[in-house]
């Protein structure tokens, strides 16, 4: 295993995101059409936040047994993004390294860190990133 691999060597470069007015039955809805599991939160370019599928999860446990349209205006009528998303960035600059997000992703309750280049988002890397990247390692 090289010991100072480039983040760049596991980033998701151009992760969808979100803006930060946007409404959370959009955001769940990117959810369940691509199946991943975190999603930054922009003002314009900026990072200002991060969303997860399981932060939208909490929101809809009471309403298990609706249909998604009754899910979705629920949590329209109830939250805002701004409201539910997390304001904690952890983040990285491009010029990390692979043990520097495995560090961090180990050592805090999180799942996934921003990478930035110049202050603006240059991709994520979450913890099934990491997982992958060490499987290849074998």
């Amino acid at each position: 295993m090289k010991k100072h691999e480039s983040i760049q060597a596991i980033l998701t470069t151009n992760p969808i995101t979100v803006q930060k007015g946007q409404k959370l039955s959009e955001v769940n809805a990117i959810f369940r059409e691509h199946r991943i599991h975190h999603v930054p939160v922009l003002d314009h370019k900026n990072p200002v936040g991060i969303i997860s599928e399981t932060d939208i999860l909490r929101l809809i446990y009471d309403a298990d047994h609706t249909d998604i349209r009754t899910q979705d205006s629920m949590i329209d009528q109830l939250h805002t993004l701004s409201s539910v998303m997390s304001t904690d960035l952890k983040t990285l600059p491009i010029t990390a390294t692979v043990r520097d997000a495995a560090e961090l992703l180990s050592d805090n309750n999180y799942r996934s860190v921003i990478v930035l280049k110049d202050g603006c988002l240059a991709g994520i890397v979450t913890s099934t990133d990491l997982i992958r990247y060490l499987c290849e390692q074998f």
